[in-house]
């Protein structure tokens, strides 16, 4: 049982509120897919969404997260419920119709945000009162994205979520062969799926960049990446194409770098408004549109810029 409490002030006196898992029924999943960007940071696309008659499953609700990687939450009812199998029935699933996901992208987010599903980390969110030791170990035995959600209701207006498990590092899927542009609705293209040797914008990516990046820059990278990596023992890491995303439930950072002008560039989920920003290093980049997720900007060239962006590192990280 998760061993978090939470107390009330009043007048002086300190009073423990009680915490209950109220029932995963309806109730708690109509909660979550009213807020779900609000709660775990996706967007929300189906709820029930049927798996057709060979597979013969409903996934309890589909999204799309930050980075524009598919989302499968999958809700525990019962302490003996193996949703975590089930979970990864509906993983295999997800990637067999990569491309009936993206034609729901594009119905509910519209074509760009089809375009841009990135299905190179697929996540499984299992949502539960609590979990069993055998949950908890069997998910540290399987190499895929399964984060494990504990909630709690405190009162009538308090919902508590603990990330119980999260992969540190995203695991990455690679596909052999791609998949066609023709959906299941006729001749419509929903979005074309390139192989990075017939991307034409694999100059863009981060993996690129790091080669072509001078040694300095490199080694200016990976102390950022370390410091933001090291924030906590929640943190995890996802290296996607054209950033790498640091996270605890929701993002909190993004880190990209540039070969020329030999600058790295963190967007902090922070509010601008509340930073002074210094012309060169913080930008606000509310209204201008960039990759990874974050309004305020961060340039670092040197070692004594990366000093001085600890403290907003930090603050983002406390804050997510």
């Amino acid at each position: 049982m998760s061993d978090i409490k939470l107390f009330q002030f009043n007048h002086g006196q300190i009073q423990e509120l009680a915490g209950s898992a109220m029932q995963v029924e309806k109730s708690l999943q109509h909660i979550f897919e009213a807020n779900l960007e609000a709660l775990l940071g996706v967007r929300f696309l189906a709820s029930e969404h049927s798996t057709g008659p060979v597979h013969g499953g409903r996934i309890d609700t589909l999204g799309l997260d930050e980075d524009d990687c598919p989302v499968i939450i999958e809700y525990k009812r019962a302490i003996n419920e193996n949703v975590i199998n089930q979970g990864l029935f509906y993983l295999d699933w997800l990637l067999d119709h990569r491309k009936e996901f993206q034609w729901l992208v594009m119905e509910r987010l519209g074509s760009e945000a089809a375009k841009n599903v990135d299905f190179s980390a697929p996540r499984l969110l299992c949502v539960a009162g609590d979990f069993t030791r055998y949950d908890q170990h069997a998910v540290k035995q399987i190499a895929r994205n399964i984060e494990l959600v504990r909630y709690r209701q405190f009162g009538e207006s308090m919902l508590m979520l603990e990330l119980v498990h999260a992969p540190k590092l995203a695991k990455i899927n690679t596909f052999s062969a791609a998949p066609d542009t023709k959906s299941a609705a006729g001749d419509t293209t929903v979005a074309t799926l390139n192989e990075d040797s017939e991307d034409p914008y694999a100059t863009y990516r981060m993996a690129y960049r790091l080669s072509q990046a001078s040694p300095a820059l490199r080694d200016l990278h990976d102390a950022i990446r370390d410091f933001l990596f090291g924030l906590g023992d929640d943190v995890q890491v996802k290296e996607l194409k054209l950033y790498t995303a640091f996270k605890r439930i929701k993002n909190f950072a993004c880190l990209e770098v540039y070969p020329q002008p030999k600058v790295a560039v963190v967007y902090l989920k922070l509010d601008p408004r509340t930073i002074e920003i210094e012309e060169g290093f913080t930008r606000d980049v509310t209204k201008i549109g960039h990759y990874g997720t974050g309004n305020l900007q961060v340039s670092i060239r040197s070692m004594a810029d990366f000093q001085k962006a600890q403290p907003l590192f930090m603050r983002a990280y406390e804050g997510s």
